[in-house]
């Protein structure tokens, strides 16, 4: 993503900005009606000088006739109601724009983002890739709802204004416009480094984002280890990183802006001069003049504005560069253009066969090597071994968050690369060590299992899973909110949430990241009580780092280096004096300890 280089460049491009109209586009009828506003809006203000001309003309050759003059003053005020409310429909149907617009880009990006695999979110920061829905999506917000109404305004006042000056004075306009290619030149030249420090101060507000995040999600661990001091000075240099890039932008944005400006009105005087002697030897009228003079201001200030607006267009580019990183993503899970069928009714066979992976993050160490494993309908299998035996990646490759390089995963028989990735995990139930509760209510938690479920259906589950009981002291029962990660609940109480979750799922196939870890004994048994329940007619595949939960397993499967090294039963495998007997003793001889 972020990190490919030879991307990077294009991330720079106002072509970038190709993929913003995509999303605009559809909405031709908003489309035209700001048009129209905008131009009827431009129009009006190249008329105002026309306005005064007349005025001041009228004034002056009617030998004081008020009528005329007054008439003239009507003329200006109709020209400036037509303004106001030709700028009224502009601004809010560009605004809808930007808002709608940005809102469509948000849900794309977010509907990407949740078909991508692990791997990619193992490789780029979940909390940066936030950042660029925020920060990047709201400078898209002000690119569409303003910055582009502001350029094409200002585009139209301009090339009107230029042609009412030919009007007026071909001469003078003539001389005007000689400075043209003096203005766009710094326009180019200091515009690419505009380009290039935008994109930089995006990158930059990322990280900011990131670190609050970071920071905010784990507060508890900075204040437990006195680390403020140490968090505050990381977040400060982040903002002042972003602080110096923004600083090197604006100064450069403002050279261009002082130059351009320079030029145009240094321009306008230089043309002045001469329109000065035409008025004198009776080659122009005062009015026309006047017309000529408030006219080249307005060109001055609608091309002075284009200076400004294409150092925005430039950022805007560099976010909308950024957010076309994420669309472009392709998940490397995905449905086949064919899918294989599951067969019906669900068998809850899973099998792994000869199977060697790698993580796409570690290429050079195999989690599993030559790895083979046929869980049987209803069979209960427990998966023992130390940290880093591959036990997890078994569930992992069980839910297909990753292909093996070689050999085959089958689910009731059928390869999960043949099958939709959706099919299969309907089939599966996952209860994981580290329990997941989304900062919602009590019932959308439980619902997350099957999200049509009854009422009465979610008490039912919540009762197998020893959860009723606190569910019910809740101050709004299943309507309380659970805080961020659960934070009203205890670690026993978040863990048998998850189990009642798993039982609505009501699937053939039951994964266990050993959920009683880290549980103090009332609530371990309460939880192991829900899990006997879960278990029940389901085939399981349980991953234990404490021994005593697999006693009751029809088979333990003891894993070293992504091998199996011993199967068995509890007793045979502790009189056989191997891995598993030495796990067990170390245990054991801890807790009698």
């Amino acid at each position: 993503m972020a990190k490919d280089t030879d991307a990077e460049p294009k991330t720079r491009k106002l072509g970038n900005l190709a993929m913003v109209w995509r999303y605009a586009s559809r909405y031709p009828g908003h489309i035209a009606c700001a048009a129209v506003a905008l131009i009827v809006a431009s129009a009006a203000t190249v008329a105002i000088p026309y306005g005064f001309k007349r005025a001041i003309d009228r004034g002056f050759s009617s030998g004081g006739d008020q009528h005329a003059v007054s008439a003239s003053f009507y003329y200006l005020l109709m020209i400036v109601g037509v303004l106001a409310l030709a700028t009224a429909f502009r601004f809010y149907f560009v605004s809808w724009l930007g808002e709608r617009t940005v809102g469509d880009i948000r849900k794309a990006v977010h509907a990407n983002l949740v078909t991508l695999a692990p791997r990619f979110f193992e490789e780029n920061r979940p909390s940066e890739i936030a950042s660029r829905m925020t920060s990047d999506t709201a400078v898209i917000e002000q690119i569409v709802g303003t910055t582009v109404s502001v350029a094409l305004r200002n585009l139209f006042t301009g090339f009107g204004g230029v042609v009412y000056l030919f009007v007026l004075s071909p001469k003078l306009a003539g001389s005007l416009l000689l400075g043209i290619p003096l203005i766009v030149a710094p326009i180019v030249l200091l515009g690419r480094r505009v380009r290039n420090f935008s994109r930089a101060s995006q990158d930059r507000i990322a990280d900011v984002g990131a670190i609050v995040a970071e920071t905010l999600g784990a507060m508890k661990i900075v204040q437990a280890f006195n680390q403020e001091e140490r968090e505050k000075s990381r977040f400060g240099s982040a903002v002042e990183a972003t602080f110096g890039v923004a600083k090197r932008r604006i100064f450069i944005r403002a050279i261009m802006t002082a130059v351009v400006i320079a030029l145009i009105f240094g321009s306008i005087t230089l043309v002045l001069k001469e329109g000065v002697s035409d008025v004198a030897a009776g080659r122009i009228s005062g009015g026309s003049i006047a017309a000529f003079v408030l006219t080249g201001g307005l060109v001055a200030g609608a091309f002075g504005t284009l200076t400004e607006v294409y150092g925005d267009l430039l950022r805007g580019a560099g976010a909308a560069g950024r957010l076309a990183e994420l669309l472009a993503e392709r998940p490397e899970i995905k449905a086949p253009a064919h899918p294989v069928r599951l067969p019906e009714p669900p068998q809850g066979r899973l099998s792994f066969e000869h199977v060697t992976f790698r993580y796409p993050t570690r290429p050079d160490t195999s989690a599993l090597h030559d790895f083979s494993l046929d869980v049987a309908p209803g069979e209960t299998v427990a998966v023992v071994g130390p940290s880093g035996a591959g036990k997890s990646t078994l569930l992992q490759l069980a839910q297909r968050f990753y292909d093996p390089q070689l050999g085959a995963v089958r689910l009731d028989g059928v390869d999960l690369r043949e099958a939709d990735p959706a099919d299969v995990r309907a089939r599966l139930a996952m209860v994981p060590q580290e329990t997941v509760i989304f900062a919602a209510s009590a019932r959308d938690n439980l619902r997350y299992g099957r999200w049509e479920a009854s009422d009465a259906e979610l008490w039912a589950a919540a009762e197998a899973a020893n959860a009723a009981n606190f569910l019910k002291g809740l101050p709004d029962g299943l309507d309380t909110f659970m805080g961020e990660g659960g934070a009203r609940l205890s670690g026993g109480q978040r863990q048998r949430l998850a189990i009642a979750r798993a039982i609505l799922r009501d699937a053939p196939v039951l994964l266990l990241d050993e959920a009683t870890s880290a549980l103090d004994a009332e609530s371990e048994r309460l939880v192991q009580d829900a899990l006997e329940h879960l278990m029940e007619n389901r085939t399981t595949i349980v991953i234990a780092h404490r021994l005593a939960t697999v006693r009751a397993a029809d088979r333990i499967i003891v894993m070293d280096e992504g091998r199996i090294v011993e199967a068995g039963n509890h007793d045979s495998l502790s009189a056989a004096g191997g891995l598993y007997a030495r796990l067990a003793r170390l245990q054991f001889e801890g807790l009698a300890a």
